[in-house]
């Protein structure tokens, strides 16, 4: 995916441009690489993380919703379109229907964004995008750190928490989750 130096994209040109080897994002009317350097890329905890959550989640979504791995997700941020790719999304029947199925971007905003954080990450960037999510109306963000082995909730209307160990990951939002931080680092395998 290619695009000239000082064109600036719209939405429907955004998503009309090829599927390539390349996850792009949609940022302020251009195509901004996912992953800008090896660094960044996915590694094994990162991949092994996002394995245990699908799992974990899908489990606990059975009748209620999807859970979507790098699904691009139609959003608007500082009043531009902004078309973001987190490592995975849940969304209940309630907003996108059980029969809907369509090849294109997720039409309408989840309950919950998560992110894993890439080596070359730091946290300070993901809570600024998990602010970014919630300003756009996602209810509810979890910031993976694999390092630390916690997962920070975001809420818009309640400071962070960050969950370690044993703590329990449910609330009123995604009622019924029984597991906890521990149960997801060992799903994946992280000593």
């Amino acid at each position: 995916m290619v695009q000239s130096p000082n064109k600036r994209l719209t939405l429907e040109e955004f998503l009309a441009l090829p599927e390539g080897d390349v996850t792009y994002e949609f940022v302020n009317g251009e195509a901004v690489p996912k992953y800008k350097d090896e660094e960044m890329s996915p590694k094994f905890s990162h991949s092994l993380t996002t394995g245990a959550l699908f799992l974990l989640l899908s489990a606990w979504a059975q009748g209620k919703g999807r859970v979507v791995i790098e699904w691009a997700i139609k959003l608007t941020r500082n009043r531009q379109d902004w078309v973001p790719v987190p490592d995975m999304t849940y969304l209940s029947y309630s907003r996108l229907a059980a029969d809907w199925f369509a090849d294109e971007a997720c039409p309408v905003i989840p309950e919950l964004v998560i992110e894993i954080i890439s080596p070359s990450q730091t946290f300070g960037q993901m809570a600024q995008k998990a602010t970014d999510y919630l300003e756009a109306g996602v209810s509810r963000v979890w910031i993976v750190d694999t390092r630390a082995k916690t997962i920070t909730i975001f809420y818009p209307d309640a400071p962070p928490q960050t969950k370690r160990g044993t703590d329990n990951l449910a609330d009123s939002l995604l009622e019924g989750i029984t597991f906890t931080p521990q149960d997801v680092f060992q799903q994946a395998g992280i000593p």
